[in-house]
């Protein structure tokens, strides 16, 4: 999983939670929005959890890239990297622009592990789903 956020104590916290579960790992942190493109550009990623607000680039443009560039779509194969967005404020506003974009669950950052964990689970299960 790639893990986008410009804090780098946010970004620490979400590793230590997911570093605790066996099925679960961290393959990249990143600060922004660019960065995050990058890294999907060349390492195949399962779920994204991406800040709403990054310098660079925001999440939901993030989210929308992700759908749609094509080095992005032969680096992660079909389906493609699955997103979870967070955001410290307007929950609202960012889940609709969010799944408008493509995300694929929005959460605050401050979601319980619990929750945090389920929405990347989700998300990486829906990646596996097979085509129909």
């Amino acid at each position: 999983m790639l893990l986008a956020d410009a804090d780098a104590l946010q970004r620490e916290g979400w590793r230590r939670i997911v570093d605790a579960q066996p099925d679960l790992e961290v393959v990249a942190e990143v600060p922004d929005g660019v960065q995050a493109l990058a890294v999907l550009r060349r390492v195949p990623v399962d779920v994204a959890v991406v800040d709403a607000r990054m310098p660079r680039l925001g999440g939901v443009q993030v989210t929308a890239t992700v759908a749609t560039d094509a080095r992005i779509r032969l680096t992660q194969h079909a389906p493609v990297t699955r997103v979870v967005l967070v955001t410290a404020t307007d929950l609202d506003r960012f889940a609709t622009s969010g799944r408008e974009a493509g995300a694929d669950r929005v959460l605050y950052k401050d979601a319980e592990p619990e929750v945090l964990l389920r929405a990347i689970r989700d998300a990486g299960a829906l990646r596996r789903v097979p085509p129909a």
